[in-house]
């Protein structure tokens, strides 16, 4: 049976509105996308969506209470939620450096998680966490 699944590109500001014919998982056909670029993303998002995950962890010993971080790389977009759920449980030292590891492979994705900015360490007594 023949199903159209809509998309929304995002690579891009203009949006293009595709539409997927798909039957049995496989696509048909594929219209709306103004450039190879969308194209590609659809069939990309159709077969394996994914996500770069941005949030935030607890840091003990810093002038804040939380550092950002976000995943090196793209993970499977049904992985998010595990990985937020994993990430709840994480709490490190600081100084923390831009780019600096937090999680090596964040729910066996190969993904690592990774600081997005300098925490320099509190110079009066840790700022603790809620």
């Amino acid at each position: 049976m023949t199903e159209t699944v809509s998309i929304t590109c995002i690579r891009c500001p203009i949006g293009c509105d595709i539409e997927l014919e798909v039957e049995d998982g496989e696509i048909l056909s594929l219209e709306g996308a103004d450039c190879i670029q969308g194209e590609e993303y659809a069939r990309e998002e159709f077969r394996n969506p994914t996500r770069v995950l941005p949030t935030t962890v607890r840091v003990t010993g810093g002038v804040l209470p939380y550092v950002p971080v976000k995943t090196a790389e793209p993970i499977p977009k049904g992985k998010l939620e595990a990985a937020v759920e994993e990430l709840a449980t994480v709490e490190v030292e600081a100084p923390v450096e831009l780019g600096d590891v937090i999680v090596e492979n964040i729910c066996d994705t190969g993904v690592a998680i990774v600081a997005t900015r300098d925490l320099p360490a509190a110079e009066e007594g840790p700022v603790a966490a809620d």
